[in-house]
């Protein structure tokens, strides 16, 4: 038997240019909330009104559930239109060899994100932003400064500017380029403005 080793980016590429043709939509509304409600379904997963579960079965079982979701459904290039398929044995493996700790940003504003289990006594990093949401650049620059000057956040995330110098930033035109560069260029200003010029974005 063959060992199970996690992929590469040059077979993930093959894979996906072989990979099932899927239109968007119906990856979005059928693919995706079908195959949750079953995972939903097998493993009786249930919140209960809890937004993190305290349950180390349902923690299990959300495990499983999240595996077999993975392996049954695959990834989706919405370039190419096409799935990429992994097996339950990729997923482990991958997860095996994920690193367990990674360092961000620099100088005083380093931190260690490190794996953490159930009920772990250890501090989560916390990373303030508006995580990838569409933001006007009349208020982004203010916005991100007000997560970055928080003691309590130790990284930011940043987001996406609808326009740059008044100009939809549409995708795959010179103007996403320009709003891209003005994003990275205002969070670290935003960074600098409080003094912590070395958070990890």
């Amino acid at each position: 038997m063959v060992a199970p080793r996690a992929l590469d980016i040059y077979e993930s590429f093959d894979r996906f240019a072989s990979g099932k043709k899927v239109r968007e939509d119906t990856w979005d509304y059928v693919t995706i909330p079908t195959n949750a409600l079953a995972m939903k379904e097998k493993y009786n997963i249930n919140f209960d009104n809890k937004i993190i579960p305290e349950d180390d079965d349902l923690a299990d079982r959300l495990f499983l559930a999240g595996v077999e979701m993975l392996a049954c459904t695959g990834f989706y290039n919405t370039n190419l239109g096409r799935a990429l398929s992994v097996s339950e044995e990729e997923i482990l493996e991958g997860i095996k060899k994920a690193p367990k700790k990674i360092k961000m940003g620099r100088g005083n504003e380093r931190v260690a994100c490190k794996a953490r289990k159930g009920n772990s006594t250890r501090k989560p990093i916390i990373q303030g932003g508006p995580t990838g949401a569409p933001v006007s650049e009349e208020i982004f620059p203010n916005m991100m400064q007000s997560y970055a000057q928080e003691a309590a956040v130790d990284t930011l995330v940043s987001g996406i500017l609808n326009t740059v110098s008044g100009r939809p930033a549409t995708t795959n035109t010179p103007w996403e380029i320009k709003a891209t560069l003005a994003e990275i260029r205002y969070v670290r200003e935003a960074c600098s403005m409080v003094g912590r010029p070395g958070m990890g974005i």
